[in-house]
């Protein structure tokens, strides 16, 4: 079935753009815009989408608040902003958001972030990971230094950590996405972690990532 996806945006360009790229999916449909973020929460309470991507800010509602009046619903939000303020992630994060997607990313993580709040994971841009090493409960000392990752895992839990998409570590590493997909739920199982933020959080408090180096 079609994942059902509401576009709230106040820029008509930014919600025309993201319609192109979601509706060019085979597995995906837009089956509303919002250019505020009361009729986003209206229409979302109304249609019952699988996925809302709320921009950070809107008029009458910003993307927190539509965050926080979706929670529970079985509505899933991905905030996607040009803002990247740890403010906003913090309080997206701790509202319950299923991603949290900077524009500048690109179609291609837009994409994973939809599919990734589907299956009930939170996807997040790689230029925030180090910043929320604190917030997925990996420290330093804490953090396993191998976990009993396979050389592949490794690569895999590294490419995770810089930001690629499944699809993206699958040309990479000449894999099928199926087997990326297996290989990440294998990586967060040795790491106890329970997404993409705490592998990439391995990555990074481990040392196998340092600020500066990456997204590439």
């Amino acid at each position: 079935m079609s994942i059902r996806i509401l576009v709230a945006d106040d820029q008509e360009g930014i919600r025309t753009a993201f319609r192109l790229i979601l509706d060019a999916q085979p597995d995906m449909t837009v089956v509303a815009e919002a250019a505020d973020g009361v009729t986003a929460i209206e229409s979302a309470r109304h249609l019952r989408p699988d996925v809302v991507l709320a921009d950070i800010r809107m008029p009458r509602a910003d993307g927190i608040e539509v965050t926080r009046a979706l929670a529970g619903t079985g509505v899933r939000v991905v905030v996607v902003t040009t803002f990247g303020l740890d403010e906003y992630v913090h309080a997206a994060l701790g509202h319950g958001a299923a991603g949290f997607v900077l524009k500048r990313s690109g179609p291609a993580l837009l994409v994973e972030a939809v599919r990734a709040a589907v299956n009930g994971d939170v996807l997040i841009s790689p230029q925030l990971t180090p910043r929320l090493l604190d917030r997925a409960g990996l420290s330093s000392e804490e953090a396993p230094p191998d976990a009993g990752l396979t050389e592949r895992e490794t690569e895999v839990a590294l490419l995770v950590a810089r930001g690629r998409t499944n699809a993206e570590i699958a040309t990479e590493l000449f894999l099928s996405p199926g087997t990326v997909k297996n290989h990440i739920a294998v990586i967060q199982r040795k790491l106890d972690v329970r997404n993409r933020v705490g592998i990439a959080s391995w990555a990074w408090s481990t040392g196998r990532l340092r600020p500066g180096s990456d997204p590439d």
